[in-house]
């Protein structure tokens, strides 16, 4: 018979080593393992379903929102890359090249994409000839790669997984209407599916993406006070038009310069489930995008041990399609076990059905939010169960919400800021001048950046920089970050 305790003993306590939590929760989690090369990974089935539920989810939205998806090669030609000077120079030390191709020297060399701005403008010049032609709003979930040094899984690998938007408007006024109509987006995905509250906002031009004009990023704080940005989008004004020659024909018959946007979110955001919601006994899943919403374990004794499975399995048919329920009737393994291993995937809810239970006409649900037990009657549990995992969802996403404004404080000095971010951490909101050279004397003193300049704004007040004193702006979001 397998260790009951077997699970939660092989992972490292989060304030003991929160680095070495997440990784032993990844791993025994079953949502990854370590590919043979450097700083790839294989993402194990359970978590591939969490991307599944992510791109359903989001998919939905985005379509919802006029786009189309589309795909566009994986090579990119390096003279089509070094058009664009600015761009190369951002992505430069994270390239991947291919030299030889078929046992031959390649004539020119190709880059494995880090990004797809460079191929698709390629595309979109040949394909919009006139003002009828836009906008054109297209979409590719594909794969990107980025030679990292420091890998951390799901977070920052050399090869993951994303979501690419990039669309070609008329004005900039279109361009930006798209670009914070993506936010919003963003915004709504992962607070209401994935249970993770956000700030939304712009960045500074430090750290704008290379070749934008605008870059807007939505923010969230982790469980360790670390901020994770979740997702961004481009205003990329009329730069790579220009270098790529996208020009259409407008009703005035003036040949015009495209307004260019660009938006994604990767397997990051599995990252961010995991560090947002989880505990020391591992996940905790939101059930909007846990691959397995209800485990149904029967607790299998001598007596009326067929009656138990029978009845076990009766109630998985009859919510087969309506919910994404797990019956684990595997032999030779204790009830005990079971559930510390849904406890370390995170299932919202454990349904328990033993002896007892099929005496008194139904089973014990047991919370992995909350840890809470009831006693729902078969007749309830349509009804029940999805009150219970809405209720379940709403509870993660309100303890997130506490805990980022228990862990969001204002700095009023330099000295103050300085000792927040060593010793609390999280968010701290502080003027900031606009002065690049003070962003980066922040950066260099404290590890902490600027996460971004909210969009709505906190209080409209202009006070004298956190970092000169001299100069005078509103609030930004700081916080040492992934």
């Amino acid at each position: 018979m397998a260790n009951d305790k077997e699970f939660v003993k092989e992972v490292t306590p989060q304030a003991v080593d929160f680095s070495q939590w997440y990784l032993d929760v990844v791993l025994k989690a079953e949502l990854m393992d370590y590919a043979p090369v450097k700083g790839c990974m294989a993402i194990r089935p359970y978590g591939y379903a969490i991307w599944e539920n992510i791109q359903q989810l989001l998919g939905g939205r985005i379509k919802a929102t006029g786009h189309k998806n589309a795909y566009f090669p994986l090579f990119i030609p390096q003279s089509l890359l070094q058009k664009e000077a600015e761009h190369v120079e951002g992505f430069a030390p994270e390239v991947a090249l291919v030299t030889r191709g078929g046992g031959e020297e390649l004539a020119e060399k190709l880059v494995v994409r880090p990004t797809s701005e460079a191929i698709i403008c390629s595309m979109y010049a040949k394909w919009i000839q006139s003002w009828r032609d836009l906008p054109l709003l297209i979409n590719q979930w594909c794969n990107v790669v980025r030679w990292e040094k420091n890998t951390r899984p799901f977070l920052r690998t050399s090869e993951f997984l994303w979501q690419e938007g990039h669309t070609v408007h008329a004005t900039e006024d279109e361009a930006e209407a798209e670009t914070l109509q993506m936010l919003g987006v963003y915004q709504d995905f992962v607070e209401n599916e994935l249970a993770i509250p956000v700030v939304a906002g712009r960045k500074t031009e430090k750290e704008k993406f290379a070749g934008a004009l605008r870059t807007y990023s939505i923010e969230a704080l982790m469980s360790d006070g670390r901020a994770l940005q979740a997702g961004t989008s481009h205003n990329l004004g009329q730069h790579f038009a220009r270098v790529f020659e996208i020009q259409f024909q407008d009703k005035d018959d003036e040949l015009k310069y495209a307004w260019q946007t660009s938006w994604g979110v990767s397997t990051r955001l599995i990252g961010a489930l995991i560090m947002v919601h989880g505990d020391d006994r591992g996940l905790k899943m939101p059930p909007r995008v846990a691959p397995v919403q209800v485990v149904l374990v029967p607790i299998l004794m001598k007596k009326k041990k067929e009656e138990v499975l029978n009845k076990a399995r009766e109630l998985a048919a009859r919510f087969n399609g309506k919910l994404r329920l797990e019956l684990d009737d595997r032999e030779g393994y204790s009830p005990g076990w079971k559930f510390n291993e849904w406890e370390m995937k995170g299932v919202p809810l454990r349904l328990e059905i033993g002896p007892r239970d099929l005496e008194n006409g139904g089973v014990t649900a047991v919370r992995r939010d909350t840890g809470e037990k009831s006693f729902v009657a078969e007749g309830d549990l349509m009804q029940q169960l999805p009150l219970i995992l809405q209720d379940i969802q709403e509870n993660l996403f309100e303890q997130a919400r506490q805990f980022r404004q228990e862990n969001t404080r204002h700095a009023e000095d330099f000295d103050n800021f300085r000792n927040i971010i060593s010793e609390k951490r999280g968010f701290v909101l502080a003027h900031w001048c606009g002065d690049a050279a003070c962003e980066e004397k922040i950066k260099e003193q404290t590890k902490a950046t600027i996460r971004c300049l909210p969009l709505k704004e906190l209080d409209g007040v202009e006070g004298p920089c956190i970092c000169c004193y001299k100069g005078r702006g509103k609030k930004a979001y700081f916080a040492r970050a992934y």
